[in-house]
């Protein structure tokens, strides 16, 4: 199966710990046993956090691993002038709109009283309010060094569907995930398309890197599936293919937290340090 071409895409913010090594593993795992692609792919596009001693850990550890990538990694940083693009093409089809609202004012406008509703939380959290849609004219020129939200409403006119539906593999089978059009708006709303310290955000940048990596099958954990109906309409809205998705499950600390990046405990660099072998990391997630 020569089509089947995955990737790995940690953010170099801090050390690779447990959960990252079963994704990475799984991902690789899979694709030799079907003969195809290991990508890699470096998520630095966060200036402000990233580091190039971690992406130089992040190459240590898998190398220690036993994982290989099919070609050279991609940089999200190396990428710039094509978010910059996507995100012009989307303005200047009116789909965006500037955002200045900080997020102690959006968890303000969210917990003012609304009918008794309580705040909508969405795959970002609390869903945006709207505040900022009809404070600007769209038809002047692209804002820059500014937040921009994707108008949901008006995506969902441009892409005219009624569902949006991708198809997941985590059982062992294909199956047909689907949440209505309208439910975009209630449940996941003005989304932040790119951040005003650093250009892009993980929605955006995600699709284009997938596509740009003939990405077929995404692996990634359940944590990241909420938001896959969103990539899905970003897809429909830049003409892009939709992958494959497999959302694996998370390894998780004794209390069954979710493992995080400052959690130095669980990172393989401490496992190493401490005499662990690959074959120890494999049995402790499970492979």
């Amino acid at each position: 199966m020569a089509d089947f071409i995955t990737r790995f895409a940690p953010s170099p913010t801090g050390p690779l710990h447990l959960g990252h090594a079963y994704s990475a593993l799984l991902a690789h795992d899979m694709a030799h046993a079907t003969g195809g692609k290991f990508l890699l792919r470096i998520e630095d596009i966060d200036h402000t956090r990233s580091r190039p001693n971690w992406e130089e850990q992040i190459y240590d550890d898998l190398t220690w691993l036993g994982i290989t990538w099919d070609d050279t990694p991609l940089r999200q940083s190396d990428r710039l002038s094509d978010y910059t693009q996507a995100l012009h093409t989307l303005w200047d089809r009116g789909l965006l709109y500037p955002c200045s609202c900080t997020r102690r004012d959006i968890a303000a406008a969210a917990s003012a009283p609304q009918e008794g509703a309580d705040p909508g939380y969405g795959p970002d959290g609390l869903i945006y309010p709207g505040t900022c849609r009809t404070k600007t004219d769209r038809s002047s020129s692209f804002p820059e060094h500014q937040a921009l939200r994707l108008d949901m409403q008006k995506a969902l006119d441009a892409v005219d569907q009624s569902e949006f539906c991708y198809t997941e593999q985590s059982s062992g089978a294909d199956e047909t995930v689907c949440i209505p059009a309208h439910d975009m708006t209630r449940k996941v709303g003005d989304i932040v398309l790119s951040r005003r310290d650093f250009l892009g955000s993980y929605h955006l940048s995600v699709v284009l890197d997938d596509a740009a990596q003939g990405i077929s099958h995404v692996v990634r954990g359940k944590d990241i599936q909420p938001a896959t109906h969103i990539h899905v309409l970003l897809q429909r809205l830049l003409g892009l293919p939709t992958p494959i998705y497999h959302h694996h499950r998370l390894i998780r600390d004794e209390g069954g937290k979710r493992l995080a990046k400052r959690d130095d405990a669980r990172a393989i660099a401490t496992y190493r340090a401490e005499g662990k072998t690959p074959g120890d990391i494999r049995q402790m997630v499970g492979l």
